[in-house]
This record gives C-alpha cells, structure tokens and sequence, in this order.
C-alpha cells in the first residue's frame, strides 16, 4: 500500500544529511537510554546484597521487580499519546525528572515495601523516557539510516547495565547497596538540565510552530527548512488517536506481530536481568562476582550493534532480527543445561546478551524505522508498554520456578520457548505488505501536488 507523496518539509527531513546536530541529538538519547540501562540492572545487582541485609529470601524481591515493570508499563503506553501530540522534549524532561528522584529516593529506603514503591515510579519514569528518545533520533535520523541510529542510541541501554555491573562489582564489598541507587538518581537529574539546554524539540513540530526563537528558526534552516506556513504544509503528524492508527492504513498485522516479539522478547530480557545475578549467586558466586559475570550480557548487546541495525536496514526486519532471536536459544540453553568453568560462562553469557538484549535493541529500531512519524512515539511506546506484559511476567516466572524447587539455572529453559515464538512472529512480519513513502525533492513534491 503506497502512502501519499511527502511534503517538501517532509522531504527535506527523510532525506536529512547526517551531520553535528543529528549527532548531538542522538548523543544525548543514549545517555538517557544508558539510565534505563542502569536503573534495570541496579536492582537485579543489589538483590544479592539485600537478601543479606534485610534478611530475605530472593523470591521475595518478585514484588519489587513485579511494580518495576508494572511502572514501565504505564510510562511507555502514556508516552506515546503526549509524545506524538504535544512533543518529545516535554516528555522526555518529566518523564527523567520522575526517574532520577525515585532512583535517588531507592538510596534511602529500609525496607521492602518502601523499595517497591520507589521501583513503581523509577519505572513510570523511565518507561516514558524510552520511547521518547528513540522517537526523537528518528526524527533527526534520515530514511535510509532510521534503524541504525536509534539502534546505535539504544546502545546506551546495554552500556548503563555494563557500568552498573561493572560499579557493583567495585562499589558493593566497600559502600552497599545504596550507592548503586545514589548514582543511579545523580545522573539523570543532572542530564535533565543537559537536556533543557541542548536538547531540540522534534523538527516537525517546530516546523508546525508559530512565533519561532531565532534559535529554533536557525535550527530549521540547518535542515534546509524554510519557516513559516509553508514548511508547516504537510507535515506528518498526529491529528487524531495516534493509538487507532496503529491499526489503520494496513498497519493491523504489523501492530500485532510487533506486540508479540515485544512481550516474548521482554520476556526473556528481564528474567535474565532480573534473576541471572542471584542465579549466579545461588550456585556459588559472591555478590560482586555475580554482578561482574552478568554485566557481560549487556557488553553482549552492545556488540550487536555492530552488525544488526546495518543488516536490518539492508535486508529488513523479519530477516535479520529472526536469525538473531533463533540463535539465542543456543545459549540460552547453554547457561540452563551445562556446568561451565567461570570464563566459558562470561564467554556465554556475552553472547546471550548479543542474541536476547540485542535482539530487543533491534525490534526497538524496527519499530521506530517501520512506523511514520505521526504514529512513531504511539508505534514504540505501546509496543514497549505491551512488552512490559511480559517484564511484569518475568519475575513473577522465575520467582516461581524458583520457589518450586528446580535447579537455579534451569529456570532459564522457559526463555528457549519465547525466543523460538519472537523468532516466527519476527519473521513473519514479511506479511505485513508495503507501504511505500515517496520521498520527493522539493520540486517534484510540489509538482505532485499540482497533478
């Protein structure tokens, strides 16, 4: 199905040069993304230590890893309502205000209950950061180059939860368990006033805008936009429910498989953030040995970055990403079945990271490159929010297999089913049929306007 031919400001923006303003913008959404990174490990690495501290059992932290995603859940279904009607800047300055002072609040708790508390709003806050950033680099990303650059912005996800591995591993046997929450609050609050003084707002809805600052004017032109009506002539964007046109125009069976390979694979991503360092706790590991092991699952999906959002954008979606989801059952696999000395098991768990996180990196990209600008922040909020089903079914999952007796690493064998199911739905996604976006010159746009 063909969509009508763009715009001359829509032209001009899916066929943007990639130059130090993308850049910038694209800069700036990792680190936000870094703090999602951080903040989903950071209470995944301090579970060994508080089980000590406040005497309790692992599966007793099922509750906070529960109301972490529940938050995320919320947060990423409300972003992308106000994120594709009233802006990406907005979103994204309340929504890590929210996260940073909850993550800093988690520092100071002394009990359970209130940890869970802290957990909901680190998570609403972050759930509705996730989905802005990204959105926001495809909006700075030309066509050609969308997938690649929101995956390389969503690298910073996997290198917040290898730092915060990485930090555990130093700061645990001297400081505890708060000061994995204490940075965890400091960063994004000071990124916050990054982000209200470097940060644009979305081309396209400065392009709507009236009375300009000679800044954001600047800003337009730097993209080969003249302001005024005339660039606000056609732009893509929301002018009724961004969340029914996920289902309108063709875009049906694409909505579906994308909420399936979403909650399979945030599934398997927060059973093994959450559950792998007590795992590894449980069969021997000290708390700081089983927060650096685990960290090599995020350098994992890091590496993948390397190869996957090139192949997507080359080869498509239901290709490259299917292949990648199969593989990781090898490996899932591997750390349930098999007794591995201490490296071959980093050796492992790195690549599991390449295939289960990366892999999710990548349908984050997909996402953003498959849906048009008017529906985007809609498009991979609530197909993060509809994944969030499966991260609040995780713990509960592993909590439960847990309690029930089986060896600690064999509640790892449930994750071969649902990569196996966002593998098909992956590839299946070549059903979806074709729209294809005219993404003219000026000229021929308006010369396609006139016939």
């Amino acid at each position: 199905m063909a969509e009508a031919a763009l715009s001359a400001t829509e032209a001009a923006l899916e066929n943007q040069r990639i130059g130090p303003l993308q850049i910038r913008v694209a800069a700036i959404c990792t680190l936000i993304q870094m703090c999602d990174g951080y903040d989903v490990n950071s209470i995944g690495v301090s579970v060994p230590s508080l089980t000590h501290a406040w005497n309790l059992p692992g599966p007793a932290f099922t509750q906070a890893f529960l109301w972490s995603s529940i938050g995320i859940m919320i947060g990423a279904l409300s972003a992308g309502p106000i994120g594709d009607r009233l802006g990406r800047k907005p979103l994204l300055l309340a929504s890590l205000t929210i996260f940073g002072l909850a993550s800093l609040g988690s520092a100071f708790v002394g009990s359970l209950g209130m940890m869970t508390i802290m957990r909901f709003f680190t998570g609403l806050g972050i759930g509705g950061a996730f989905p802005g950033a990204a959105t926001l680099t495809g909006d700075y990303a030309p066509h050609r180059r969308r997938a690649l650059m929101i995956m390389v912005s969503f690298t910073g996800a996997p290198i917040g939860g290898f730092l915060c591995g990485q930090l555990a591993g130093v700061l645990l046997p001297t400081f505890g368990w708060p000061s994995i929450f204490l940075i965890g609050g400091i960063f994004p609050l000071a990124l916050v006033v990054a982000m209200a003084l470097w940060l644009p707002e979305s081309p396209r809805f400065l392009a709507a805008k009236g009375n300009l600052s000679p800044h954001q004017a600047a800003l337009l032109r730097r993209l080969d936009i003249t302001p005024g009506q005339t660039a606000a002539a056609g732009l893509d964007l929301a002018q009724g429910n961004p969340v029914k046109m996920l289902f309108g125009k063709g875009y049906g069976l694409q909505t579906v498989l994308l909420w399936v390979i979403f909650f399979c694979s945030l599934m398997n991503l927060f059973l093994f953030v959450y559950w792998l360092p007590e795992v590894l706790h449980l069969t021997g590991m000290t708390p700081p040995e089983a927060a650096r092991a685990t960290s090599f699952r995020e350098l994992g999906a890091i590496a993948a970055v390397l190869y996957l959002g090139v192949l997507i954008d080359r080869f498509g979606a239901e290709r490259a990403l299917a292949a990648n989801y199969a593989a990781g059952i090898l490996f899932i696999a591997a750390i349930a079945l098999v007794a591995m000395p201490y490296l071959l098991l980093v050796v492992v768990i790195f690549f599991s990271g390449l295939t289960i996180i990366g892999s999710q990196t990548g349908a984050n990209a997909a996402c953003g490159k498959l849906y048009p600008a008017r529906m985007r922040t809609s498009g991979i909020g609530w197909a993060l929010g509809i994944g969030r089903l499966g991260g609040i079914a995780a713990p509960v999952l592993g909590g439960y297999l847990l309690s029930s007796g089986l060896p600690p690493r064999q509640i790892f064998l449930s994750a071969c089913f649902f990569a196996l199911v966002a593998a098909a739905a992956t590839a299946l996604l070549v059903f979806r049929g074709s729209r294809t976006e005219h993404l003219l010159d000026p000229a021929a746009s308006a010369a396609g306007r006139l016939q």
